[in-house]
């Protein structure tokens, strides 16, 4: 058994395409399902499902890929320990994010630089339940993500901060406490513009408006924060967003919206007895970072006026949250 039919195998699995597969790993089509092949027989199994096309993998064949992914992963992680022992850290670390914090994951991956330049940062935008699942099959290494119940059982966690909830309007209108339009349940008749039904984001959203008990009217809804952003800008609808977005949005236009609604954002990867070294590169970089006194200092109006404001405490590189 060669590491190179188990990138095969991973890269099949990924494309689903046999010829694009092989036009990655730089092989021929019949030298990569020639590799396949050997390894169906070193093992006794059939891998792949046969056809004209690519038609996905048996149910042995999917047992085969996990222990393939987590074979590469191993490798990838000693490669990087040999970078860790000549002291300049290097390789290139799979981050899955989701949307609202994918506009601020710069701010780790710019701390994590400077310590180490060396260092590559591959971000996917994902869903949260994507983010979990593709740290179990090793095809990330580290997500940055809602924490709760399900990410905290039984994988590493570093809460960074506590995102809050704001209304942003368009230019020409009028917003704030004065405008009385600094509570759920006096922005029903606005015309928004918000993420996805199906994203957590709208689900967080969506479960305050049905407190507030009132219906919004949704103008808009797309999967990109930058889209919102534009709509809100252009075209004049409003739109409720977490308030880290205020470090790479205009801050002037934003407003807290009361009752607070708030969910702890932070790191999570997989639970072992030692991080990948770039891993803990940037799990360190992200601990000694203080997001949440940064984000709370860009809303308008003064964060002391809120009186429930959360202090969220960094657990230490290494310990099981």
């Amino acid at each position: 058994m060669f590491i190179r039919q188990l990138d095969y195998l991973v890269t099949l699995a990924r494309e689903e395409h046999f010829a694009r597969a092989a036009d990655i790993c730089n092989v021929s089509q019949p030298a990569l399902s020639s590799a396949i092949r050997s390894l169906e027989a070193e093992l006794g199994l059939t891998i792949v499902k046969r056809g004209r096309r690519f038609l996905g993998f048996t149910e042995d064949g999917e047992r085969v890929l996990g222990w393939a992914r987590q074979t590469l992963a191993t490798l990838e992680h000693m490669r990087q320990d040999a970078s860790a022992a000549q002291v300049r850290l290097s390789g290139t670390i799979r981050i899955g994010v989701i949307p609202t914090t994918m506009p601020v994951v710069s701010l780790l991956s710019s701390a994590c630089r400077r310590a180490h330049p060396a260092i590559r940062y591959s971000l996917h935008s994902l869903s949260s339940d994507a983010i979990l699942r593709q740290l179990d099959d090793f095809e990330l290494d580290i997500g940055f993500t809602y924490l709760d119940d399900r990410v905290q059982a039984g994988f590493e966690v570093l809460s960074l901060y506590r995102e809050r909830y704001i209304l942003l309007s368009p230019p020409d209108a009028t917003q704030g406490a004065d405008a009385g339009i600094d509570r759920w349940d006096a922005i029903g008749k606005l015309p928004f513009c918000l993420l996805n039904s199906a994203m957590q984001n709208r689900q967080v959203i969506n479960a305050a408006f049905r407190r507030a008990g009132i219906q919004p009217m949704v103008i808009v809804e797309t999967d990109s924060i930058l889209d919102l952003y534009s709509h809100v800008q252009h075209a004049g609808l409003h739109s409720v967003l977490p308030h880290s977005l205020l470090s790479v949005l205009e801050a002037s236009r934003a407003t807290l919206l009361l009752p607070e609604l708030t969910r702890d954002i932070g790191l999570v990867t997989r639970n072992a007895a030692a991080m990948p070294p770039i891993v803990a590169a940037m799990w360190e970089a992200a601990a000694e970072l203080d997001l949440q006194r940064h984000f709370d200092s860009l809303l308008p109006i003064p964060a002391a006026s809120n009186q429930s404001r959360p202090r969220i405490r960094k657990p230490k590189t290494g310990t099981t949250s």
